[in-house]
């Protein structure tokens, strides 16, 4: 494996390779299985899940990793072709990534959307140019538009809970947040589900629809996986028979880029924020999701979130689980 960018890339087969991988380095460790090898680790957006996990998957099997960011290492990156850098950035990211990858045998980069061009988010331009600094395996940490390592420890809580993927029933909810969030966890969560044949609905106020191209790619997975995929305002009926609810916020598409529009729109939605009356007409085992972190009584009720319902920790203890399997894919190959 050179390249973890996008679940997309990978069946439903190799999927279930990888998870299983993922649970055999779990019960039965190999702590000598990567000695020797160096994982390069740029976060240029901020990080507590991905940071650690992927520092301690490589602990587990014998490696080691390093961790390089803008605010903490280097005093200032700049990512701007054609200027004059006589400002504050002491560092282009041109020389900056190459150099963090040829220390490693394999780099990880972590960089949010700038979510002031919808269509260069979208077409993930930034992390494309990334891609063309580096000649060693890549692993994408969260892009503008995509989020791979969070989507495969999903995939595996759903299978722990033994969550059924033909007829499992799937809701991703958009969930108030007081700030434009991007669209990278919705979007690989959507297609995630699909992929996993499911019947999914995206749940969300007028004005928060997911883009085209998104809802596209996931529909085409569904088709592809026996699955299905519609969309929904009302939040009883998307929740009807329901076995997930994954909660997370996003921007508004209209107004993107546009902090004043944005705010406007979701000034009078802080309704949307899970609680307990929302599992009425879902599954009595219905499981509450989410990629943390979370601010509790604005996205979800403590008492969900404490609640039998919640299984945040366990997805997040299947990040560096899922991530094991791919670094040792990635550095071994076997």
């Amino acid at each position: 494996m050179k390249l973890f960018n996008d679940l997309a890339d990978f069946s439903v087969a190799e999927i279930d390779d990888l998870l299983t991988l993922a649970r055999r380095l779990d019960e039965h460790p190999e702590p000598r299985a990567l000695a020797g090898r160096v994982l390069a680790l740029l976060f240029l957006s901020p990080s507590l899940r991905t940071l650690s996990s992927f520092q301690a998957a490589m602990i587990r099997l014998g490696g080691g990793a390093f961790v390089i960011s803008p605010d903490m290492s280097i005093h200032g990156l700049e990512s701007r072709y054609g200027i004059v850098m006589d400002g504050v950035a002491a560092e282009h990211i041109r020389e900056a990534v190459p150099v963090i990858a040829s220390y490693g045998d394999a780099i990880g980069i972590r960089a949010f959307a700038e979510r002031t061009d919808l269509e260069r988010d979208l077409a993930d331009t930034q992390f494309a140019e990334f891609r063309t600094l580096v000649d060693k395996p890549l692993i994408n940490m969260e892009s503008a538009i995509n989020h791979p390592c969070q989507a495969l420890a999903d995939w595996k809580t759903m299978d722990e809970l033994g969550v059924p993927r033909q007829g499992g029933k799937f809701v991703l909810s958009w969930a108030y947040h007081p700030r434009a969030l991007p669209l990278a966890v919705p979007t690989a969560a959507v297609h995630m589900a699909c992929h996993r044949g499911m019947d999914v609905t995206v749940l969300r106020p007028e004005g928060f629809a997911l883009p085209d191209s998104i809802m596209s790619k996931a529909r085409k997975a569904a088709e592809s996986s026996g699955g299905s995929l519609r969309e929904s305002t009302d939040r009883r009926e998307a929740m009807e028979g329901a076995h997930v609810i994954y909660a997370k916020s996003w921007s508004s598409t209209q107004h993107y880029g546009d902090r004043l529009g944005d705010e406007k729109a979701r000034r009078e939605l802080t309704d949307w924020c899970v609680d307990e009356p929302w599992f009425e007409p879902a599954r009595e085992d219905c499981r509450f999701m989410h990629c943390l972190p979370v601010r509790r009584g604005v996205v979800v009720a403590d008492r969900i979130l404490d609640g039998p319902r919640s299984v945040v920790i366990q997805e997040a203890r299947n990040r560096m689980v899922a991530q094991m399997a791919v670094v040792y894919r990635m550095l071994r190959g076997d």
